[in-house]
C-alpha cells in the first residue's frame, strides 16, 4: 500500500534569509495527517540565503540528520564541534539528554540547500554526539545513515537506516514486510508503483516488499527503512 504524501500540502515558511518546506507538522504548521511516519518525525527542505541561519537553539532526545545538497553550512555545538558541513556530506546530531547548537550559510552571498530530518531515538537520555561524514558520489542505493552500524554510514540510535537513491533507471529498495519504507524526492522526478512523483513529493510504502523506484534523469530521492512502531 502506498500513502501519498504531496508536496502542494506540505508547510512552508518564508522568512528574510530561509525558505522552508515541510513534509511533516513543524513549528506553525499543523497537520493532523502529518505527524511523522514511524520514528521519523521531521524533514525540513532548507534554503539558506548567503549569511543567514539559525542561531544558538537547544535540542533534546532526538537523531538529527542533516544532509547537505548544495552549498555549506557552519556547525557550532555546546559539546565543542565547530565544523563546516558541505554538499555531499552527512551529519547526524544525537541530542540526547539535551544539546545547543547554531547552524549559518557558510558563504556570504550564495544560498545553500539542506534537508534536516529528526528520527525519535530508541532510547531517551542518551549522551549527546556528533557524526559526520562524505558520501560517496556514484549512482545507485547508497546508505548515509543507520542503526545497525552499515559500512559507510553515521549511526542513528534507532532500528532504521536511509538511503541516497541517483541515477536514471529502476532502483529496488529495500524493505521487509513487517518495516515500512518512505520516499521523498529531492530532485527530478521519479515512479513508484503506478504513482508518479515531483520534487517534494513523498510516499509511504506499507505492506510491501522491495518495492521499485524509477528515476528519471538527473533525479535523485531518499529512502527510509523505518520499524513498524507500536504505540
Amino acid at each position: 500500500m502506498l500513502i501519498a504524501y504531496p508536496k502542494e500540502r506540505r508547510g512552508y515558511t518564508h522568512i528574510d534569509w530561509l525558505e522552508s518546506y515541510h513534509t511533516f507538522s513543524f513549528g506553525d504548521f499543523y497537520d493532523a495527517e502529518r505527524m511523522g511516519v514511524s520514528a521519523l518525525r521531521v524533514i525540513n527542505d532548507d534554503v539558506i540565503r548567503g549569511g543567514g541561519g539559525f542561531g544558538t537553539h537547544p535540542h533534546r532526545d532526538m537523531e538529527i540528520v542533516t544532509y547537505m545538497i548544495d552549498g555549506a553550512i557552519a556547525h557550532r555545538d555546546s559539546i565543542g564541534h565547530t565544523e563546516t558541513i558541505t554538499a555531499g556530506e552527512v551529519q547526524r546530531m544525537t541530542a540526547g539528554r539535551g544539546i545547543a547548537h547554531s547552524e549559518f550559510n557558510a558563504s556570504a552571498d550564495r544560498s545553500l540547500r539542506l534537508l534536516q530530518i529528526w528520527i525519535k531515538p530508541a532510547q531517551l537520555g542518551l549522551p549527546p554526539s556528533y557524526e559526520q561524514k562524505m558520501l560517496e558520489p556514484h549512482d545507485g542505493l547508497t546508505w548515509i545513515a543507520s542503526g545497525d552500524h552499515t559500512a559507510g554510514t553515521v549511526h542513528i540510535h534507532q532500528d532504521a537506516r536511509i538511503a541516497r537513491v541517483r541515477g536514471e533507471g529502476q532502483h529496488r529498495l529495500p524493505l521487509a514486510k513487517h518495516r515500512i519504507g518512505f520516499v521523498q524526492v529531492v530532485h527530478g522526478s521519479s515512479q513508484i508503483g503506478e504513482r508518479a512523483l515531483q520534487v517534494g513529493d513523498a510516499v509511504a510504502v506499507v505492506d510491501e516488499e522491495n518495492p521499485q523506484l524509477q528515476l528519471a534523469r538527473n533525479s535523485e530521492a531518499l529512502w527510509f527503512d523505518l520499524p513498524a512502531l507500536k504505540h
